[in-house]
């Protein structure tokens, strides 16, 4: 019975270890798409990735094919794994539709959250203007992806969640984008700033007007960039 437990620990252990692992690739290699060290139309090369990263070609298989899924890497028969590269018109569509979802979900979340759910987009907020302030533009981002993220998932509707998480994910790069320089990221702090007032105040229709402006305002800061 004991040899059994032990068996069973060692096997638990060694799951977790395999998912911290492809946790972390998948989060290092979606970091160098988004910084622009993977530009769009990259090939992957495993054995260089490999090499790099200092991990074998199967782990970073599965995580360059797990990116895939997420739409950030396009994988080419015969020619291998690639960064996707989305046309000015495919960032654009996908940002009016982006656009619907985040305005029917800041009228939603207004009517849905708790007030714990609200304080802690508050919370991610108040990070994230640290992350301004201190100019630690990456942390920043992700924080500010979190809570777009967490204002669709406090609206309480999976459908709704689910969509604008996978056009989240494939819309990374660009987002990242639009905070290239000191005015369009005042901009869009400020943007945030009246967000996060009208989710407090459960103001439904500032919420999502004010999202909308912001999802307008993404298209202007980044379509010379596309």
């Amino acid at each position: 019975m004991s040899e059994m437990l032990s068996e069973l620990s060692t096997s638990n252990t060694g799951r977790i270890q395999r998912t911290a692992l492809h946790d972390t690739l998948v989060g290092r290699l979606r970091d160098m798409i988004i910084e622009g060290d993977l530009a769009p139309g990259t090939r992957l090369h495993e054995t260089h990735l490999g090499e790099q990263l200092g991990v074998s070609r199967t782990p970073l298989r599965e995580a360059i094919k797990y990116l895939a899924s997420e739409g950030l890497v396009e994988l080419v028969p015969s020619r291998g794994a690639m960064v996707k590269r989305f046309s000015g018109k495919d960032v654009h569509d996908m940002l009016i539709v982006l656009k619907s979802l985040e305005e029917l979900a800041g009228s939603l979340a207004c009517a849905t959250a708790t007030d714990s759910e609200i304080a802690a987009v508050r919370r991610l907020h108040d990070e994230m203007l640290r992350c301004y302030e201190s100019r630690d533009r990456l942390r920043y981002y992700k924080l500010n992806q979190e809570i777009h993220t967490e204002i669709s998932r406090i609206a309480h509707n999976a459908a709704l969640s689910d969509m604008q998480a996978l056009l989240q994910s494939r819309l990374k790069r660009i987002r990242f984008i639009g905070h290239e320089g000191a005015e369009k990221w005042a901009a869009a702090v400020a943007e945030h700033e009246e967000m996060i007032a009208a989710l407090e105040a459960r103001d439904g229709t500032a919420l999502s007007e004010a999202l909308g402006r912001h999802l307008l305002n993404a298209w202007e800061r980044v379509k010379e960039a596309v």
